[in-house]
């Protein structure tokens, strides 16, 4: 089944608990499809999806990482949100079981059209 690539953001995240199933490799490699400039990264053993963002100064910069931090709070799910002059870097991960989950690839692309 193909989907758009808005249709991602356009999804409902799930209750995520400790215990829930990791995203597996073909549903990471379906989603990412759908978001290219994103990348998997590993930290300490755990899967994480980031990104990073450019901007023209730190205002920009500070006003898009507080608009990431308004669907972080509408979503109850939290990124790691580097803000630099120019530049935020956005790392969106579970913490609760430790990994990637598909509400993570949801929230990126809900991240890009926060970018975009």
């Amino acid at each position: 089944m193909s989907e758009h690539p808005s249709s991602l953001s356009q999804q409902s995240c799930e209750a995520c608990r400790w215990d829930a199933p990791h995203a597996s490799e073909s549903e990471m490699a379906s989603w990412q499809k759908q978001l290219p400039e994103w990348q998997i990264v590993e930290r300490d053993g755990i899967m994480q999806l980031e990104r990073s963002y450019r901007f023209r100064n730190f205002k920009q910069a500070l006003a898009f990482t507080n608009s990431v931090g308004e669907i972080a709070e509408e979503a109850g799910h939290h990124p790691a949100l580097l803000t630099e002059w120019g530049k935020v870097t956005v790392t969106w991960w579970s913490h609760e079981m430790k990994g990637l989950h598909k509400n993570d690839f949801i929230l990126a692309a809900r991240t890009d059209e926060v970018a975009s």
